[in-house]
């Protein structure tokens, strides 16, 4: 497979989110209104949100999203609220998210390929504790994530509500 390069998201980047968000294997994951997303993209992008948000490419075409995000950052209102599992976590943990871009890249093993190559990045800067949540109901996300090195946290399983938390395990790093 060719090489996954990520770039950090820009205002020139935001029409091509935005379309993206517009797709069914967006909308059935994401927030229903792409305005709040792209709202949060605004945040990121001004500093008003410590999250760090990327394109992934494949052979310099852009194939999908990836961000970063602090949980001792999450550890606020709403977020106490409607996750209370960041307060479980090590200070040092950070969350993963990333959805494929294209309807016709899903299943072709681009988002697992983009995951654990970012993942060998963040290692790389020092970040040990990485986790991700997916919706227990998006079994093509979970294998994908698999796939990348991630295992279901067996003493959450139950109590994170609905995600599925899971950590990266880097005995079983693929890039």
């Amino acid at each position: 497979m060719n090489e996954i390069a990520f770039t950090p998201v820009t205002e020139a980047d935001l029409p091509l989110l935005r379309r993206w968000l517009g797709a069914p294997h967006w909308q059935a994951w994401w927030n229903d209104d792409a305005e709040v997303e792209m709202g949060y993209w605004c945040d990121m992008l001004a500093g008003r949100d410590t999250t760090r948000p990327f394109l992934f490419h494949l052979g310099g075409e852009p194939m999908g999203y990836i961000q970063y995000w602090l949980v001792r950052d999450a550890r606020v209102e709403p977020w106490l609220t409607e996750t209370p599992w960041v307060n479980w976590l090590p200070d040092d943990t950070i969350g993963v998210d990333i959805s494929v871009g294209p309807m016709d890249a899903l299943s072709k093993g681009i988002g697992s390929q983009a995951l654990a190559a970012f993942v060998s990045w963040l290692r790389a800067e020092g970040h040990n504790q990485i986790i991700i949540d997916p919706d227990p109901a998006n079994g093509r996300a979970i294998r994908a994530y698999q796939k990348a090195g991630f295992r279901p946290i067996t003493e959450f399983e139950g109590r994170t509500g609905n995600c599925l938390l899971m950590r990266h395990h880097k005995e079983s790093e693929t890039a």
